[in-house]
């Protein structure tokens, strides 16, 4: 007989979501310490001291969390310098372990599967994360679909071996995917199931052992799900997850060798990983996303359009990092009404259904000092928003700020001293808006050529001449194109992550898990006894030389015969 959803619960959960409160604070049972707690080398462990992580709906505090020491950040470094440069398994070394974690991914989607289980994180993470409902099980699905994808011998088949003949017989080149050994994920706070949820996987699919540093405000959803992991089957042992600050975390990296971290998060913090690591890093750092509406748009159903204009804009409250940043609308779409569709749009979001809500990395202060330098700006309007939301208990450490588009002239974007001010991301429902025409093509290159980073970018078109010239001449990693084109969207079904830079990451495929969690490495088996001219020179260079009748692999000199 099938387990009910509410006794599985019970089974591996510690905390009620629907409960959560500064009455009722998050708490583990299981050690009589509050939660959420530290999971090192296999075992849950408390610290000596914790902080409070407030509610963002109304500055409560609602989660007691652990605030790691240098001390006992020791015990990490401890679990980390266990792990064999060959990994926990390689297609060599405990090759079982591939079938395991495809049977774990099995029973993960199982009980994903159950509406009980599936909202209950859903609601969890609506509670660290204030967003609509519809996202947050939005979230819950993907990770779902993930399971399903890497379910059965899914995961094995990312570890697939390629031969092919070698120069004589019984050489054999052998290529291999190798995992790292101890690696990290540091993950932000806007997808706090997704991100360090699906990049963990792909860590442990791949043989490495993870540690495991989300964002202080949303880390207990990744207690939950690794809870939910060895439930159905994880050993614990394979994976660390520490509760700290971030500052905190970046002593680890003086204490033992990461071969690797991901990171998803702020550019700025991404830099900044990067020389800790020496440049061991794979980066999905945050993106000033445009989008652009070809000439044909006007043509198009413009509701559709200023629909998701406003979703890209806005949903997660502006907080994704492929959230639309800077949207170039075409002359003849402007003469229309659009903009008046996309505020009616925007005019609908509100705290109740948190189609808006809280503002996690960014102060009033700031967005208000991001307004008085629009307002700066010759020509430009406020085509709506601009202001504090009011009439909520948000806490004051946090954001809250309506939905917002300013428009700025298209010349202001060639002003040296302007230009890195109008394409600061700003991690908020802020877009900023300009307008070109036919003319104005390449200068529009130019811009896209100017800004640095490369994570997504929409081209609303059906003109394949205009669509084209756009797509080869830019660099954004995920790009959507078309009449349906959007910059927001991150499912499982298709890479997602930016390029333009060696160390970008990836994220829910089997290319992206191989890319990023391990490394090429060729074995060249040569097992049969030697040939007759096993005498021969061994030329080392792929260069063909006539004159030594060197064979085009370049791999051998054959000696001329001397005529008699």
């Amino acid at each position: 007989m099938e387990k009910p959803a509410a006794e599985i619960l019970k089974e591996f959960s510690k905390v009620n979501p629907y409960e959560m409160s500064e009455k009722s604070p998050a708490k583990l049972t299981n050690l009589g310490i509050s939660s959420p707690h530290l999971l090192v080398d296999g075992n849950w462990k408390g610290t000596k001291n914790y902080k409070w992580v407030i509610d963002p709906m109304n500055g409560e505090k609602f989660i007691e969390m652990p605030n790691t020491n240098e001390e006992e950040l020791k015990e990490f470094a401890d679990s980390l310098r266990k792990v064999p440069k060959t990994g926990l398994h390689n297609p060599l070394k405990n090759t079982e372990r591939y079938v395991m974690y495809g049977e774990i991914s099995r029973k993960v989607c199982e009980l994903l599967n159950k509406k009980e289980i599936l909202e209950h994180f859903a609601k969890l993470i609506q509670r660290v994360v204030p967003k609509h409902w519809d996202q947050c099980v939005g979230e819950v699905k993907v990770v779902r679909a993930f399971f399903a994808n890497f379910s059965g011998d899914s995961v094995r088949f990312l570890a697939q071996t390629e031969a092919y003949p070698g120069d004589h017989d019984g050489q054999r080149p052998t290529s291999y995917r190798w995992p790292l050994g101890a690696v990290a994920v540091v993950s932000p706070f806007n997808f706090p199931l997704e991100i360090p949820g699906m990049q963990m996987m792909g860590a442990l699919y791949m043989g490495n052992k993870v540690i495991v540093k989300a964002n202080s405000k949303t880390t207990i959803v990744m207690e939950e799900f690794v809870r939910l992991l060895a439930y159905c089957g994880m050993p614990l042992t394979d994976c660390d997850l520490i509760h700290c600050a971030g500052n905190s975390f970046e002593k680890i990296y003086t204490m033992c060798s990461i071969k690797m971290t991901q990171f998803t998060g702020s550019s700025e913090v991404a830099e900044s990983l990067a020389k800790l690591t020496s440049g061991r890093v794979r980066l999905e750092d945050a993106g000033f996303d445009w989008k652009i509406l070809g000439p044909d748009v006007a043509k198009m159903n413009l509701d559709y359009i200023a629909w998701q204009c406003d979703q890209d804009a806005y949903a997660l409250t502006g907080q994704k990092c492929a959230s639309q940043s800077f949207l170039l609308v075409h002359s003849n779409l402007a003469k229309t009404d659009f903009y008046e569709k996309i505020k009616a749009q925007a005019a609908k979001r509100n705290l109740e259904d948190l189609s808006i809500g809280p503002i996690l990395s960014f102060k009033n202060a700031k967005l208000e000092e991001h307004r008085k330098f629009i307002e700066s700006l010759e020509g430009h309007k406020i085509l709506f928003g601009g202001k504090a939301l009011t009439g909520h208990k948000i806490p004051e450490c946090y954001g809250a700020w309506e939905p917002t588009a300013y428009f700025v002239p298209f010349k202001h974007f060639f002003n040296p001293e302007l230009f890195p001010k109008l394409i600061e991301e700003i991690f908020a429902p802020v877009q900023i808006v300009t307008e070109y025409d036919d003319s104005d093509m390449e200068k529009i290159l130019e811009i896209f050529e100017k800004i640095p980073l490369h994570l997504t970018a929409a081209i609303v078109s059906n003109d394949l001449v205009f669509r084209t010239k756009i797509l080869a001449h830019t660099s954004n990693g995920t790009t959507y194109a078309g009449y349906r084109a959007r910059t927001t969207g991150a499912p499982q079904n298709h890479w997602f992550g930016p390029a333009g830079d060696i160390r970008s990451a990836g994220i829910g495929t089997a290319e992206a898990i191989r890319l990023v969690w391990s490394v090429h490495r060729e074995i060249v088996y040569d097992e049969l006894p030697e040939c007759k001219s096993w005498t021969c020179l061994l030329y080392t260079s792929d260069a063909a030389d006539d004159s030594l009748r060197v064979d085009l692999g370049g791999r051998r000199i054959i000696k001329k015969k001397k005529k008699k």
